[in-house]
């Protein structure tokens, strides 16, 4: 399960976040404790999150109502954002028009590189996940991340190219997506789930 961070003052003023240690607000700190109700009754195997503030925070409710320790993992951080950091869409609109119609940041982390760290970082917590409960490919871990990483990692993992990684929308804060492994192969069972349909406010496009 591949969940995103509640909201920060940064999402709802519309700024990328990036690497940038932004907490979650008072409305991101709710949804985290409304959906921990949720996922807990899922009976979670492992929790693990990004080293940032904003997923460890929403991955702490969880964590308390499972009696699980979470995890930290670098991996799972958002997409380094360079200059963008702490700008609005707008203003990167503007003062880099060009890379705002690739979405790679000029001095950031590009695209691939992000959905090659993410990817490695799920395939080895599914392996952890398996390792843990001796059952095999069966097992639910809870990855507590952030919206353009998640999605280009599960992108990759679902072997698509990068040219169609747009066909995966941008996950809602606190909102997650399952992917499963049968046969072999990776399946996406979820996408954008927990919430009605709402505006993004995200890195991501």
């Amino acid at each position: 399960m591949l969940w995103r961070h509640g909201q920060t003052t940064w999402n709802a003023e519309r700024r990328f976040q990036g690497q940038s240690d932004i907490p979650l607000d008072a409305v991101g700190l709710a949804q985290a404790e409304r959906a921990a109700r949720l996922l807990a009754g899922l009976h979670p195997d492992l929790i693990v999150s990004s080293d940032l503030s904003r997923a460890a925070s929403t991955a702490a409710p969880l964590a308390r109502l499972t009696g699980l320790d979470v995890i930290l993992d670098k991996d799972l951080r958002e997409r380094h954002g360079g200059c963008w950091e702490g700008l609005t869409d707008t203003e990167i609109r503007t003062r880099y028009p060009a890379e705002h119609a690739s979405w790679n940041p000029p001095d950031g982390e590009p695209t691939l590189a992000v959905a090659d760290r993410v990817s490695a970082a799920l395939r080895r917590i599914a392996t952890a996940v398996s390792e843990a409960t001796g059952t095999g490919s069966s097992g639910l871990g809870v990855v507590v991340s952030h919206g353009a990483a998640l999605r280009l990692g599960m992108s990759r993992v679902l072997g698509l190219p990068e040219e169609v990684f747009s066909a995966l929308g941008p996950l809602s804060n606190c909102s997650w997506s399952v992917l499963g492994h049968r046969y072999g192969r990776w399946r996406l069972l979820e996408h954008n789930a927990g919430t009605l349909p709402e505006p993004i406010l995200s890195d991501d496009r």
